[in-house]
């Protein structure tokens, strides 16, 4: 374990902090990743610098254009916010699939950016939402996407032990969008999902034709997936049975999923996927209307 575990409460003094320690600390929110990790001795930290009392990290923020949570809120803040509930079925219902109950409530969606894995629920729900990530280093801050910020599975773009991710942040909800959440797994939680996927639909002024779709998958690609062809092949079209079905279709052509000894083979998610983007498909197009 580190031997020491520093509690700055501004974001400069955990920058500045990280810089001191020149590669040897590790920011740390939830922990529920970074623990694992230690026991596997995969990492190797001298110190800990912890974004728990860090002012505005903890908070969820519904402004006029964006909504943005902090890098301290859990899942389990997530799953119970009044708005998210009523508006972003995507987010919240995927929150509610990240481990046990003990695990949301220490878990951070911030954390779950980071570790990078291909099948992170949270990361899936955000990419479908076109959320962006701040990141804090010595020479400032910038704004990246959440889809960008992967290299390979549990490789993040983002230096944990030099640079702090402090919010995260997607478009408001607007008249006549929809998300929906689909998660397949052997149990609802306590392990990763054989596949889960994350829906964000606009539809015009009549809530017929959809203006835009995103279709976010996972873990059926290295890193968390855009299924863009469907996409394309959605917008300007009618949102009906026969175009959902057909974009689902589009969209397991695109994927390239492994097969997994413990979870499911290559064959299995491959026959799934067009059932459960049909299904997530429809369930945004009916919220949508």
């Amino acid at each position: 374990m580190p031997s020491k575990y520093l509690f700055p409460e501004t974001v400069e003094d955990a920058v500045q902090m990280l810089a001191e320690y020149q590669g040897a600390a590790r920011v740390i929110a939830g922990g529920t990743d970074l623990m694992l990790d230690l026991k596997k001795k995969k990492i190797h930290p001298e110190c800990f610098v912890s974004a728990e009392r860090i002012q505005g990290l903890n908070e969820i923020k519904v402004a006029e254009d964006f909504i943005e949570i902090g890098a301290a809120v859990t899942f389990a803040q997530i799953k119970n916010h009044p708005y998210l509930n009523e508006y972003v079925h995507a987010l919240t219902d995927a929150a509610r699939s990240v481990g046990s109950l003990a695990i949301q409530n220490a878990a951070t969606l911030a954390g779950n950016i980071i570790n990078a894995m291909p099948a992170a629920d949270g990361v899936v729900a955000c990419i479908a939402l076109e959320a962006e990530a701040r990141i804090e280093n010595l020479t400032g801050a910038e704004w990246k996407t959440v889809e960008s910020m992967f290299l390979a599975p549990g490789a993040s773009t983002v230096d944990a032990t030099r640079q702090l991710l402090t919010h995260i942040r997607f478009p408001r909800c607007q008249n006549h969008r929809g998300t929906a959440w689909y998660r397949l797994g052997r149990r609802p939680s306590l392990t990763l999902p054989i596949l889960n996927c994350a829906v964000n639909m606009i539809l015009d002024e009549e809530g017929t034709k959809i203006q835009r779709a995103r279709i976010a998958l996972g873990p059926v690609a290295p890193r968390p997936f855009r299924a863009n062809k469907a996409e394309q092949f959605l917008e300007g079209r009618e949102a009906n049975d026969e175009n959902i079905k057909r974009a689902a279709e589009i969209a397991q052509q695109e994927t390239n999923p492994r097969g997994n000894v413990l979870r499911a083979s290559r064959e299995y998610r491959l026959a799934a996927i067009p059932v459960m983007v049909e299904d997530t498909l429809s369930h945004a197009a009916r919220r949508a209307r």
